[in-house]
């Protein structure tokens, strides 16, 4: 006889993780969680309403409350973030590690700005340990961070 499997205590629901400003070990581990390399998924929406989602490398400048990510102008992520228009596109950035996973939701711009290409190039080599090759198409994909979300 088979008897129906029953989690006695269910999983608890995610959280917005505290402000950056509160000093709470959970915020701290979320943090550390966005600095360790992990290849994360950018989710942006087509013209129609459905998601395209990508692996990109991404990071996270909490204090600012800024992700990037750096790719080439032609792709169809910048395509998508563009088509948005002057207000930015929704997007969202995750990661997942076993039972730890993290997202950040925003509105995504893109900017060409050589320097501002060449910090995301430099922050995206810190959390890597890779210096991107260089591209004379790259772009700079910036979110605006406006939720945070995950289980670090």
């Amino acid at each position: 006889m088979t008897t129906p499997h029953t989690n006695p205590t269910p999983p608890a629901e995610p959280t917005d993780p505290p402000s950056p400003t509160e000093p709470d070990t959970s915020h701290l581990a979320y943090l550390a969680f966005w600095q360790e390399r992990h290849l994360c998924t950018l989710t942006t929406l087509r013209p129609d309403g459905s998601p395209h989602v990508v692996p990109v490398g991404v990071t996270y400048e909490p204090e600012a409350r800024l992700a990037r990510v750096i790719t080439r102008a032609g792709s169809a992520k910048v395509r998508h973030i563009r088509e948005a228009g002057p207000e930015g596109a929704r997007v969202a950035v995750c990661q997942v590690n076993g039972g730890r996973w993290a997202t950040l939701e925003g509105r995504a711009f893109v900017r060409t700005d050589p320097d501002r290409v060449a910090e995301a190039e430099r922050r995206y080599a810190e959390r890597y340990q890779r210096v991107p090759s260089p591209n004379p198409a790259r772009v700079v994909i910036e979110i605006e961070v406006t939720r945070t979300l995950g289980r670090a």
